[in-house]
This record gives structure tokens, sequence and C-alpha cells, in this order.
């Protein structure tokens, strides 16, 4: 094991009445690249600011090799006193060279020149990446840094990561993100923190095996406490493994709506029986929206049924919520027409959480202040439905203040999910959330009679509960597809890079409509063409490096011989079959350019 770069011993934090953590060991060696795990509310937020130096422990010994530089990525970054998003980026003793930043900024489509006071969410998260990239650092600490960015960013920040010499620690619900660029794993739980030195795709079998001897040692435990170990872990493995049956019904149900779509991607739904128009909610024909000379829906007709699942992806300001708002009758098309079944009741999450004032407790928002819950027709007892959705019941005092963002999602989505209705509008659920929390959120949705709309950048969530994408590449196209996200990248009519696809189109100006790009010059930029050279040698490279991890791995008697070994070629394979993938996009590109300039 290389010597560590930093590193704190004996961590200890008191948070409110009591210790937070106490007794934390980690380590962070100079090429690690680490998932930090937990429950909503774990404290894996506090634990990278103490990483940082931002916060004053209790307990604990922070060492740091000299002249390391360490970055610290925040969740929810306080721009507020600033002018400009170039302001914000450029203060501060830690700022990184005005040039720098602006580089940055320039790949990840952003115009550091929008004033804060109207920048989205997206355009924040970039701005925050582009300050913490720029400062050439050592160790990048991120904290849920997929929040609000569009798949193309996304997808851009996979490769820069892929390709950064430093370590780094992360916080993410993103489980596709999190499975291409980790290969280690420490789980903050119940103040313990534990690592193992698996990639993410491992975690789920880790924490499987954890549980097991738990559970072992607690038979010899009074019954009480087992029934409380029950739910705090068993709950969560039974979980999932009721979630494997919901994957093949919703493979069942896929392959019923494909069979209804016409051809893949176009817009057109041949119905074989008309007793399915009695099935329809949502009937979109010929409709189009456009804002200005910008169209942003063309020629769009679509027939949602009952119980569909309606995912929608695309980058930002690409139309996605325009979507979302002539599907529900928030607004009207320009021409063309959108018919909603006359029994539709709507209940909307948005990304702005709106109910969640501080002062408020949790029991106000979720049943006004009383002890009972309708949900959906039922009484029940609040402490008991908050133990449904992964919450202690003691909780129900809580101000909100009190809660983590993502505990604040959490309760958000029982509050709405207790409500009568058969139509669900989901805008960007997964932030904030933690990954059993999703498992739950996937779970619910499953199980919900209604309809789902649900705009989310979340690849791995998109491909475990919709039948059907809808795709928005910017130009007022959509794509019509059954399955989920990867369903959807496989039969775009067009393939290319989905990164610099996704970053060119989230680029604006500030009037909204999308920024002019600079006209080609008669050659390739140096970097281009560096790229054009050395890249079909660096993807020969590759593939003998995955050929001989693929030669090793077929020994039938490795696992058992040195199971450590195992686990190291499986991540390093996974991790080759990825850096290919991104070599061979990023060659197609720079010669589709080459082609276009000669």
């Amino acid at each position: 094991m290389a010597a560590p770069v930093l590193s704190y011993e004996d961590l200890g934090l008191i948070q409110g009445e009591g210790w937070l953590f106490r007794g934390l060991d980690l380590y962070v060696g100079e090429r690690d690249r680490l998932a930090l795990i937990g429950r909503n509310g774990a404290g894996k937020t506090t634990l990278l600011q103490c990483l940082a130096d931002m916060i004053e422990t209790d307990e604990g010994k922070r060492t740091i090799v000299p002249g390391t530089h360490v970055v610290l990525l925040e969740q929810d970054p306080q721009m507020a006193g600033f002018a400009t998003l170039r302001q914000w980026v450029e203060h501060g003793k830690d700022a990184p060279e005005p040039h720098e930043a602006a580089a940055m900024a320039d790949q990840l489509g952003i115009d550091l020149d929008r004033p804060v006071a109207t920048a989205s969410g997206g355009e924040r998260r970039r701005a925050a990446i582009s300050r913490a990239l720029a400062q050439s650092p050592d160790v990048l600490l991120f904290d849920e840094p997929t929040n609000h960015l569009d798949l193309g960013a996304i997808e851009w920040l996979e490769d820069w990561l892929n390709r950064f010499k430093g370590a780094f620690i992360v916080i993410s619900h993103d489980r596709t993100f999190l499975t291409r660029l980790t290969k280690s794993c420490i789980w903050l739980d119940r103040g313990e923190l534990r690592r193992a030195e698996i990639g993410f795709g491992g975690f789920d079998a880790w924490t499987e095996r954890v549980y097991d001897e738990e559970a072992r040692a607690a038979e010899k435990l009074d019954a009480k406490l087992k029934l409380e170990l029950h739910w705090l872990q068993r709950g969560v493995t039974a979980r999932r493994r009721r979630n494997q049956g919901r994957l093949t019904k919703l493979h069942e149900m896929r392959a019923q709506r494909a069979a209804m779509l016409g051809t893949a991607g176009t817009a057109k739904l041949a119905l074989a029986k008309d007793d399915v128009r009695s099935k329809t909610v949502i009937d979109a024909a010929g409709v189009f929206k456009s804002f200005g000379d910008r169209p942003i829906i063309r020629d769009f007709t679509l027939r949602v049924q009952r119980g569909d699942r309606i995912g929608v992806v695309g980058p930002n300001g690409a139309g996605k919520t325009t979507l979302l708002k002539l599907l529900t009758g928030e607004i009207q098309p320009d021409s063309g027409s959108v018919t909603l079944a006359k029994t539709l009741t709507g209940i909307v999450i948005d990304q702005q959480r709106k109910l969640m004032e501080p002062n408020r407790r949790v029991k106000d928002v979720l049943a006004n202040g009383g002890d009972w819950i309708e949900v959906r027709g039922h009484k029940k007892h609040i402490k008991g439905y908050l133990k449904e959705f992964l919450f202690s019941p003691e909780i129900a005092e809580a101000p909100i203040g009190s809660l983590s963002g993502g505990e604040r999602s959490r309760l958000l989505l029982a509050r709405e999910f207790a409500r009568e209705a058969n139509l669900l509008v989901l805008d960007e659920p997964t932030n904030d959330l933690d990954l059993e929390t999703l498992d739950l959120l996937q779970e619910v949705i499953a199980d919900y009679e209604g309809t789902v709309l649900i705009v989310s950048h979340d690849r791995d969530f998109l491909d475990r509960t919709v039948t059907v994408t809808l795709g928005l590449d910017g130009s007022g196209k959509v794509d019509i597809v059954a399955g989920g996200y990867e369903d959807w990248i496989k039969q775009r009519a067009q393939p290319r890079s989905p990164a610099k696809a996704g970053v060119q189109a989230c680029a604006k100006a500030p009037g909204g409509a999308p920024e002019p790009r600079p006209s080609p010059g008669n050659k390739l930029s140096y970097k281009d063409q560096r790229d054009l050279d050395r890249l079909p040698g660096e993807i020969e490279r590759i593939e003998h490096e995955i050929a001989a991890a693929e030669q090793s791995l077929s020994d039938p008697d490795l696992y058992t011989r040195d199971p450590k070994r195992f686990s190291d070629l499986t991540t390093n394979a996974e991790q080759l079959r990825a850096d290919k993938v991104a070599a061979e996009e990023r060659w197609l590109e720079v010669a589709e350019m080459a082609e276009a300039l000669a």
C-alpha cells in the first residue's frame, strides 16, 4: 500500500448532545478513487469537511504531506453576495488563475458572466466544478458533484476524473458514476467507518456479507434488539431482493410497450386494439412548442397509458421541463393538442423543495402537526409511517432545519406519496438521496398504480424504473424508446459522443438561446490533432491489458486461492473497459472533425 498523502487518526466529533462519530481512521493514497457511502444524516458531508480542515474536530490527528493541495466541492456552495458566477469563481485566497478557470468553464459550457441571481442549479454546479478543477488539486473531495448536471456534463466529468492524476473521495447517489470511477469504498454506518478495496460495483455484495455477520452475532441478543437489527439491516437486503423481482416485471412491461410503439425513435404510437384508448391518460398529437425563434418541441405524438413510467432525458435547456408541462396541461402547445383524462389528478415533486421551511417540525410537514396521517385512504400513525421511509420514529418532533439535505428530500417524498393521485410527476427526484432511499423510491414507484413522469439525469435510476424514455437533443426532436437510458443510447439515430454533445447543448447565452459555437478553422487544434494521432495506439494498449486481465480471471481456482487478486483484477478490467469506451468516443469525435475539415 502506498503511503497516504492525507490521513485522519482517531477522528471524533460531537454534534448536538452526543458523538456524531468517534475513533475513525481514514487514509487517502496519492491515486485513490474512493466512494464515501452512508445513509443521509450519517455524517458524510461533515467527514469531508473534517478532511478539508474546515471543521475543528473534538478528537483526532490530521496529517497531510507538505505541498498537498486539497479541494472540496461542496454540495451547495454559497454564492450570495456575488454579482456574477465569475466573481464567485475568482474570489478567495485559493481561487484559480482566471485563465485556468475560464478554460475549464469553456469545456463545461458555462458562461461565467451569468448573474448569480438568475443562474440555474446546473449553471451554479458547473461553475463550482470549474473552480474546483482549475485549482490544480492533488486531492479532490466531491459532495454530490452530479446534482443538477445534465448527462453530457456528467459524462464529461467522468472522462476528466478518469484522466486525473491525483486522488479523490466522492459522495454520490449516482450508481453509474460511482461504478465507472471508484476502486475502493469507505462506508460510514452507525458511527463506524469500514473500508473495502473494491469498486462500487461490489458494494452491495460486501455490505450484505457484513449484515449477515452482524445478524449471526445478534442471535445471542434479546428479542427486542434482534427486531431492531432486522429493521435496520435485513430490511435493506430484503428490499434489494424484492427489487430484483420488480426488475423482471419492468422488463416485461417494456416489452409490451415496445410492441405498441412503432419504429424505435419515432413519435407514432400504433394501437393493436381499440380498447387501449380507454387506458389512455395523456394523448399528445402533433405537438409543436417554441420560445421566440427557437423550436423546443417539434411534431411530438404519444399516448401515455395508465401505469406507464415515462423517463425524460436530455441536456439542460433541451426542453425537458417544457415537455413535462405540456404533458400535464400546465402550458398549451403552439399547435397540435394534448388531451388529459378527466379523472387525472397529479402530484408534482419539483426540485425546489418549497415546503421545507427550517423552523417547521417533521410532523408539521407530514401531518399538519398531528399524530396520524392519511395514506391513500388509510390512516397510519406518523411514527410508523416515518419508519417505512427509513426514519427513526423519534424524529417526528425534530425541526426541518436539523435534517440533512437528503433527509429533507426523503421527507418530502413521504409526504407526497401519502396523497391520493393517479399521476406522479418527479423532477430530479434523486438529488441528495442516499442509495438506500433510492432503493426505497424504486420500490414505491414499482408498486404505484398510477402513471409516473420522471425527469432525471440518474442513468441507473432510469434503467431501474421507467418503461418508456423520451430523449431530447435540443433541436426540438423527441426520440421515443421503449426502455430506460441505456436503451435510448443504443437506439439514437445518430451515434456521437454523448459527453461532448451534451455539454455543447447545455451552453447558453444570457437570453436563453444556445450560444453560437465558434466556426472551425482550416486545421485541428493542437490537442485535437494530438488525440487523433495517439488514441489508436492507446486503444490498442488498453485492449491488450483487458485481454491479459481476462486471461488471469479465466483461472477457475483464482477466487478461492486469492480472493483479493480476483477482486483487484475484476475492478481493473471494469476500469479498462470504461477507459476504452472513452478513448474510442474521443477518437471518433476528432476523426469526424478532421473529416469535416478535409
